[in-house]
Parts: C-alpha cells; sequence; structure tokens
C-alpha cells in the first residue's frame, strides 16, 4: 500500500527565485513519515518522545527532478519497501500532477533510551504489517 500526503510549497520552502530550497525536501519527508507514523502505526513522535523512544534517519538519499515552485501541491507518496527487526525502509516520491519532482529513499531506526537500536514494538509492527499488506485502493 501507499502512504499519501499533500503539502502545498510555501514562502518558507523557497529560495529568492521561488523555488524549493533542496534541504526543504527533507523536512516534507520527515513530515510525511511523522505523520504516518501517527496515523498508520498508531504511535506519534510526542508519545514516543514522552516515552523515551524514537525513529531517527538511518540513511537519506535523494535525487532531484524537476523543481518545485511557490503554491505548487506535491502529493507525497510513500511506499515501505522493508521492515527490519528495528529498521524501516521508505520509498518516497513526490509529485505535482503528472511531473515527477523528488525521489528519496529513507531508513529508520527504532531506538528507545539513549538512542540504542530495540525491536519494533508488537502493536507498532502489528500495525506496520497489517499496512504493507494491505491491497492499494
Amino acid at each position: 500500500m501507499i502512504y499519501r500526503r499533500h503539502i502545498q510549497i510555501e514562502f518558507n520552502h523557497c529560495d529568492p527565485a521561488g523555488i524549493v530550497f533542496y534541504p526543504r525536501y527533507f523536512e516534507m519527508t520527515n513530515s510525511v513519515a511523522e505523520n504516518f507514523f501517527r496515523e498508520v502505526a498508531g504511535q506519534s513522535y510526542a508519545a514516543m518522545m514522552r516515552d523515551l523512544q524514537g525513529v531517527p534517519t538511518a540513511r537519506l538519499e535523494a535525487d532531484f527532478h524537476a523543481p518545485s515552485r511557490l503554491g505548487e501541491v506535491l502529493e507525497w507518496r510513500m511506499q515501505l519497501t522493508r521492515l527490519g527487526r528495528s529498521s524501516i525502509d521508505f520509498g518516497l516520491q513526490a509529485w505535482c500532477g503528472d511531473e515527477h519532482r523528488v525521489t528519496v529513499r529513507l531508513v529508520l531506526v527504532f531506538v528507545e533510551g539513549l538512542g540504542a537500536p530495540k525491536p519494533w514494538p508488537n502493536d507498532m509492527r502489528a500495525a506496520i504489517t497489517a499496512f504493507m499488506e494491505a491491497p492499494d485502493a
């Protein structure tokens, strides 16, 4: 299944030329992942932080295909490509209409306490697995 989220390009995302400054794509990527964990995995970043848990980024790669401009709306499509013992791999793509703007490969790791990787909690693993196995609508 593919998780989708729309993000409108705002002034704060742009450089003086009115196009997205490339690090802002990484902020958007983080926003998509954060909302995925809240909406799909049933665990918000706020709740994880409260419980001394988190999902920091272990790997991030991007390919930029075309610029995005102020006022446009990007449709982010995130697909889970692997669920490991304590990590998760995502493939993300941002589109504006039928134009592909950016591709991102992202690996997050579930950690507790001082940042040591831990196995996914059973409830989170079950929710993520169910999402991965659901057919696309």
